[in-house]
């Protein structure tokens, strides 16, 4: 028996590591792939995904910062590869092993945030806007300025994101600001603006992924959601539901595909970026999450009442009054502060 146990030993010392252990660990939002679309990956390839998940960016960056090793395959939004490129702290994809990404819209194939797309792939984007029921709002909601009226949102309140950027966005959008701006005067409008909506009592909470649920349940009149939330109370809700993205404008998002320059298994995870963006991948992918498909095919085959739906698809009439973020991580310490004191 132990000339065996060695012999066993002597041969898995051998075996090359990616035989030991064919694994990737994946750092994702909540609720934000379809768990089957894994399954079929590790069937398919013989790779075991490990699982992890966060809320906001902002919460993800600071994991990272402490364990980047960690993670193989993440899914930060375009502000933050932004920082995380000009740190070096992405890995340069190999495009050979991603031929999928030849599926991704025109538009997305070379973002700001990353100018070469050498470094990110696309895998959501969407809008940041107004979910409210109809039954508790009998005008039309088309501004920013409706999460912020007393006699409107009063008793029945508004749900705002747990979200430095988005929140701070909004409010600065209401205002005529850009939603990167690092104007001191501006954010100290805009703080007072969302000081003002809280202790006006408008304000039920500041959410994130609890808000779809509630609002389905008629807990508030309004909320300030990501599209892909709000598509799915519409769809699991009772009709009352609807989504706008203000006439003021407000933000234009892509969630993005990267390697951390830190991870030991690029090659495995290459293939599975390659993988979500394979077009009957994306396809289950968008229907379960209802946020917008970067893939061009899949888009192209969404029906006409869901292209006409903002919290589906967004139009270039849409898009053209966004704005994308960007990073302000130099001025980070005064948007720090300015939340804090939002949020008490």
């Amino acid at each position: 028996m132990k000339k065996l146990a060695f012999l066993l030993a002597l041969i898995f010392s051998l075996l090359p590591a990616a035989a030991l252990a064919e694994y990737i660990t994946v750092f994702n939002w909540y609720d934000y792939i379809d768990e089957s679309v894994i399954s079929e990956f590790e069937k398919e390839t013989g790779i075991e995904v490990k699982y992890a998940n966060f809320t906001t960016n902002e919460e993800m960056y600071a994991k990272l910062s402490t364990g980047a090793g960690e993670y193989d395959v993440i899914f930060p939004s375009d502000y933050i590869v932004e920082r995380m490129l000009a740190k070096g702290e992405l890995a340069e994809l190999n495009l050979d092993n991603i031929p999928n990404r030849s599926y991704v819209m025109d538009w997305l194939q070379a973002p700001a945030y990353d100018p070469t797309g050498a470094h990110s792939v696309p895998y959501m984007w969407g809008t940041v806007g107004i979910l409210y029921n109809t039954d508790l709002v009998d005008v039309e909601v088309n501004s920013w300025q409706n999460i912020f009226d007393l006699e409107l949102a009063g008793e029945k309140s508004v749900f705002m994101l747990d979200s430095i950027r988005d929140s701070l966005g909004v409010a600065l959008c209401s205002l005529g600001y850009s939603l990167n701006t690092r104007d001191a005067e501006e954010l100290e409008a805009a703080k007072q603006v969302l000081m003002k909506q809280r202790a006006e009592g408008i304000v039920k909470g500041y959410l994130v992924d609890e808000t779809k649920d509630k609002m389905i349940s008629g807990e508030a009149a309004l909320a300030v959601m990501w599209s892909g939330d709000a598509g799915y109370a519409i769809m699991e809700g009772d009709g009352n539901l609807a989504y706008v993205v203000p006439e003021e404008g407000s933000n234009v998002w892509i969630d993005a595909m990267c390697i951390p320059a830190a991870s030991q298994k690029q090659e495995l995870a290459e293939q599975f970026i390659n993988f979500l963006c394979r077009p009957d991948v994306a396809a289950r992918n968008r229907e379960y999450i209802y946020y917008h498909t970067p893939i061009q095919q899949v888009a192209d085959e969404m029906d006409e009442e869901e292209k006409q739906n903002p919290a589906f698809f967004a139009d270039q009439a849409i898009i053209d009054r966004c704005e994308f973020f960007h990073d302000i991580a130099d001025e980070m310490e005064m948007y720090d502060r300015i939340w804090m004191e939002i949020r008490g």
